[in-house]
């Protein structure tokens, strides 16, 4: 028996809920929103939808429905407009967070929360200072989905599995987000390597690394200006992480955290690879960064941290 919340019911929240449903991920899903007719809606939607799928009791609820959930999701707040950068965002839904936060910890202390308004990292960062909620079962979405987006592109490249590409996006989930290419690989062989290493040889396109950069940077934004919102993906990618910390086995995962010192950085949430299980997201791992890497990371956290400063929280 697995109970997930999900707090917030526009697209991101419904679609999450909706997918969760159809992953079989949980038995039982609470959906709350402070439309509550809106939560009503698409938990019945979703309900009436169930019996093609593993039994799921779905419903609208309140916060004291959230009791004994394993994990909390939160995507309340108000939605990135075309041209917005998610750091715009911060202060406004950084108060809409509190005021849920204060809520929801009553009735979920023992939960896993997993942050996914924007700007997560900041959202997480405040989370972890403001709740008391140990920091393994404080998680930000940070830069799976930027990750997941990164090896859909690689794999177009040499029209290889996804699965078989193995590249991260490290730091904010937003503009000063990186790839640390000194470790990129595709089943072990570096990536621009791996045209050559083909025994039989194919006609691939020249492999640019500002290409795919651009192309995660710029995927958000070109989501939301063509039909107004991003929710599949990040779905998704939200319910591969509940999967994750449900299950026995601890799964890597690049998702944002508080960090202690890791490569000279303290006291800010960013995305690190990070050992992800049943007992939260209770360790990180050090990647062979080289200096220019571990340049661009502090960057990033540069950058949390200044608007960290600007908020009040």
């Amino acid at each position: 028996m697995n109970k997930i919340t999900v707090i917030g019911s526009g697209s991101v929240g419904a679609t999450i809920s909706y997918t969760l449903t159809v992953m079989g991920v949980a038995s039982e899903i609470v959906m709350i929103d402070i439309n509550h007719e809106k939560a009503l809606g698409e938990a019945l939607d979703i309900r009436q939808g169930v019996p093609f799928c593993n039994p799921t009791l779905v419903y609208a609820g309140t916060y004291e429905d959230a009791k004994d959930s394993d994990i909390v999701i939160i995507t309340s707040g108000v939605a990135r407009k075309p041209g917005q950068s998610r750091l715009d965002l911060a202060q406004t839904n950084v108060n809409i967070l509190k005021s849920v936060a204060q809520e929801i910890v009553k009735y979920a202390p023992d939960a896993t929360y997993l942050i996914v308004s924007n700007p997560v990292d900041v959202l997480t960062y405040v989370f972890c200072k403001t709740t008391g909620i140990p920091e393994e079962r404080v998680i930000g979405s940070g830069t799976i989905l930027d990750t997941a987006r990164l090896r859909a592109r690689v794999a177009e490249y040499y029209s290889v599995n996804q699965k078989n590409v193995h590249a991260y996006i490290l730091g904010e989930h937003g503009d000063s987000a990186f790839v640390p290419w000194s470790i990129a690989n595709i089943s072990n062989v570096p990536i621009e390597q791996y045209s050559k290493a083909l025994l039989t040889q194919k006609n691939f396109p020249e492999f640019k690394r500002d290409e795919v950069e651009d192309y995660v940077r710029k995927s958000g934004a070109r989501v939301i200006e063509r039909k107004g919102a991003t929710y599949y993906a990040v779905s998704m990618s939200v319910c591969h992480v509940c999967k994750c910390l449900l299950s026995g086995i601890d799964t890597t995962l690049t998702v944002s955290t508080m960090l202690h010192g890791e490569y000279g950085i303290d006291d800010v949430c960013l995305s690190l690879l990070t050992v992800v299980g049943n007992k939260g997201a209770h360790s990180k791992i050090l990647l062979p960064l080289n200096d220019e890497e571990i340049a661009s990371l502090h960057k990033s956290a540069e950058s949390l941290k200044a608007v960290i400063k600007s908020i009040e929280f």
